[in-house]
């Protein structure tokens, strides 16, 4: 699990094909900084696991190698990643840490792309304070977004402003703009989009409940 505060941006060093999936290389000197092999590091969002022995992180600080499945390279945006590309990188939480965003899985519900940015008015030094993005949505993912909600973009943990059938805006903070990828992303760039994971539970749970009562007006002839 993640909470969707990045920790820092990271680089892409190398991307190995292998067919049915891909072996990329990537630098992150702070989310290394007391990685083990097996351990999971979350990448633009999407939970990858650390390939490295522990003494190849060793002799390499900084640097870790994760496998992509190809199922994955066509689902998220990490298809479209190259080498030089920068990308989020978050560790994942511990027990008892402070959860300074929301639940985050890694696991990506579908993709989304950068449809227009609005800056907000400007600081002191010239430079907008803030900035409204917004994003195109999945029409199966649209359920899930509620104004002030949470939504996880390219692993980040962002409040939903505006909730649309098809497409929803978020505002970003000078910190956030300059400290994740989502500060670089042109307009018409994919992004990868994990909703809420408690919405799910909650639209399981009551679709469930719903059953039973259904059920009973079938076989009643109703």
């Amino acid at each position: 699990m993640f909470t969707g505060i990045i920790e820092e941006l990271g680089e892409v060093l190398a991307i190995e094909d292998l067919g049915d999936s891909a072996r990329v290389r990537l630098r992150g000197p702070v989310t290394t900084a007391d990685a083990r092999e097996g351990q999971s590091i979350a990448v633009n969002g999407v939970c990858l696991t650390v390939l490295d022995t522990d003494d190849e992180l060793a002799a390499h600080p900084g640097e870790f190698s994760a496998d992509v499945m190809r199922e994955t390279l066509e689902r998220s945006s990490l298809g479209a990643i190259e080498v030089g590309s920068r990308v989020n990188l978050e560790r994942a939480m511990a027990l008892g840490a402070r959860l300074g965003g929301h639940l985050v899985q890694g696991h990506v519900d579908g993709t989304g792309a950068l449809l227009s940015r609005t800056p907000g008015e400007a600081g002191t030094d010239g430079n907008p304070q803030w900035e409204v993005l917004r994003f195109s949505l999945p029409a199966h993912l649209s359920r899930y977004l509620v104004e002030k909600g949470s939504i996880t973009v390219d692993g980040v943990s962002l409040t939903v402003v505006e909730a649309a059938v098809d497409s929803f805006t978020v505002s970003l903070i000078p910190a956030t703009l300059a400290h994740t990828t989502l500060g670089l992303k042109g307009l018409g760039e994919p992004v990868n989009l994990e909703v809420d994971v408690l919405a799910k539970y909650v639209e399981r749970l009551l679709g469930d409940r719903a059953l039973p009562a259904f059920d009973s007006a079938q076989q009643t002839g109703a």
